[in-house]
């Protein structure tokens, strides 16, 4: 007779998305320690957004100290969703183990869907000691990649609040119109959060000036 867990990997495996989302609520509304290694090598394969969202949820819902192990160890993977959806995972547990996972290999990651969730998952788990190291680090990326990219990363530094002021002062004068561009924008959404991406980026330019579009 299969085990629980292989029942598990065999429900995950259905050709149907709607049955692999189900078999994932239903590990996590039953929870088990076998379910989690299946759960992990899961996040790194599936391809659908939903059936992805429901596995971090029922790794949530696992015993923590068997989920956090594996699933930072699926930050070194070098299958890059394994690397995307562990930080990610690692962002929803929020267990302060999480944080020293978070390299900066893994915030500067060519592939900018791995470094933006990094950014996100960074800002989460910090200790408030880091703050400001890690605002030195993210302010270190503006001007990078296209709209997405720097919107995510304007977030993640404005979600450090005060923390992020002195990188973003430096940043205001690079020799990079569009760092400093970038930087100015920045500030501008942590002085009003409510002001959009699109329009601090905007008046950042007229006030910067030599301004790129956004991409």
């Amino acid at each position: 007779m299969d085990s629980p867990a292989e029942r598990l990997r065999q429900a995950l495996t259905a050709p149907s998305a709607s049955d692999r989302l189900q078999a994932a609520m239903d590990s996590g509304t039953h929870p088990h320690p076998s379910f989690v290694p299946v759960l992990v090598e899961q996040c790194a394969l599936e391809t659908d957004f939903n059936v992805r969202e429901m596995l971090t949820w029922s790794l949530v819902r696992q015993e923590t100290s068997i989920t956090v192990p594996l699933v930072i160890a699926q930050t070194e993977s070098e299958i890059t969703q394994a690397r995307s959806q562990a930080l990610h995972t690692l962002s929803k547990i929020g267990d302060p183990r999480g944080w020293a996972a978070i390299t900066p290999a893994l915030m500067l990651d060519a592939d900018d869907i791995v470094a933006r969730t990094a950014w996100r998952a960074a800002v989460v788990l910090v200790p408030e000691e880091h703050e400001a190291e890690l605002a030195t680090t993210l302010a270190s990326l503006l001007g990078r990649g296209e709209r997405e990219a720097k919107q995510s990363l304007s977030y993640a530094l404005a979600q450090l609040g005060d923390a992020a002021w002195q990188a973003l002062t430096t940043a205001s004068t690079h020799t990079n119109p569009e760092v400093r561009i970038h930087a100015a924008a920045t500030s501008r959404i942590i002085n009003d959060p409510d002001e959009g991406f699109d329009a601090a980026w905007w008046e950042a330019t007229k006030t910067v000036g030599d301004a790129p579009t956004l991409p």
